[in-house]
């Protein structure tokens, strides 16, 4: 045996004397660490978690009466994740938070490196415009703002309107490519496309023969409630269902067939009354949003119940079964489309529990 390498018994002390000799040079030894670094399943810190929304809404009430839309830029309470506090994650790649805006205000227009997507969750009468088109939003639609877009929010109803809002920034932050860019007028920004120009464009199963096109999100920036609603209503007719999601279904990018975000993908799924999921797990840690019904998610000995406007996450590699006590629709969005094109995302189906 090589006598660079044979045991000895006070190995222990060389090495931390090697240690702190190495590290004066910015230097660490992998063999030390690389347990941590290399685990044999996720190292999942994400906490499942369930946000009453009856419980948070006069929250969001009173922060209106302490700052103005337009003070705030945006006016947001944060969801926090508990494995988290202080960082403003929801989970450990993304952002989730509320966003309430009142009749009369303008949130300001403003662009940032940041993708978000914003679901809507009560009123009418808000709209947000990306890019010199504005649409009017309403409960139950998926609103995509692409990166380093103008954009901005306001409400000429005759009530609150509040949504959720999903970015990506944890992602950015990692990268350390964050820019951000307040517009010169603090006013809502005039459309220079009339509404629903985008959908006429992308969403009817036709493209134009001229395509300029070259974001990677989805040229559609509404998915609208009603119509996706529709969809579920009519593919539930078949009675074909997954033992493990219920009627799920992805959002899209109409060009390509690529989720509509190209770093967060979002889901509408549908769960019968009466309907018990068999155990599934996968590698991205998902943010739920209850539309319709009530029901529960399980995890472990945690069990989350929710119902209309209840939000709730499941971690990374977490085992979860969903059961429905109504027929319910939920909302979901995760960091999957990442994982998916990096070629690491996996998932485990589970059959029925004996």
């Amino acid at each position: 045996m090589d006598a660079a390498v044979s045991p000895k018994h006070n190995i222990e002390p060389v090495r931390r004397e090697f240690y702190q000799r190495i590290g004066k040079q910015n230097l660490a030894p992998l063999w030390e660490v690389l347990g941590k670094l290399v685990t044999a399943e996720p190292d999942t810190l994400t906490e499942a978690h369930l946000w009453k929304y009856d419980a948070i809404r006069p929250f969001l009430i009173e922060a209106g009466k302490l700052i103005t839309a337009k003070e705030a830029e945006r006016r947001v309470l944060i969801l926090e994740n508990p494995a988290f506090p202080g960082e403003s994650k929801i989970t450990r790649s993304l952002f989730g938070g509320l966003q309430i805006i009142f009749p009369g205000e303008i949130a300001p227009p403003h662009r940032h490196s940041q993708a978000a997507l914003r679901f809507i969750v009560e009123g009418q009468g808000a709209y947000t415009a990306v890019d010199g088109e504005r649409t009017m939003m309403h409960p139950g639609d998926f609103v995509i703002t692409p990166s380093w877009t103008w954009h901005d929010h306001g409400n000429i109803g005759d009530g609150p309107m509040v949504w959720l809002d999903g970015l990506d920034m944890h992602m950015i932050k990692l990268f350390e490519a964050s820019f951000r860019e307040g517009h010169e007028s603090e006013d809502a920004m005039q459309p220079e496309r009339p509404e629903g120009d985008s959908f006429a464009r992308y969403g009817t199963n036709m493209l134009p023969v001229e395509d300029e096109y070259n974001r990677p999100n989805s040229p559609v920036f509404n998915y609208p409630y009603d119509r996706s609603r529709d969809a579920l209503e009519a593919m539930k007719k078949r009675s074909k269902w997954s033992p493990w999601h219920g009627l799920k279904m992805k959002y899209i990018n109409p060009r390509n067939g690529d989720a509509a975000m190209p770093s967060i993908s979002t889901f509408l799924q549908l769960l019968p009354k009466g309907f018990k999921a068999q155990p599934y797990r996968s590698t991205d840690s998902t943010v739920f949003v209850c539309i319709e019904g009530r029901g529960k998610t399980i995890i472990g000995d945690k069990v989350m119940e929710w119902g209309p406007r209840d939000i709730f996450v499941v971690p990374s590699w977490a085992k979860h079964v969903h059961e429905a006590n109504e027929e319910s629709v939920l909302f979901s969005f995760s960091d999957r489309v990442v994982h998916e094109k990096l070629g690491f995302w996996r998932e485990q189906k589970f059959p029925a529990a004996a």
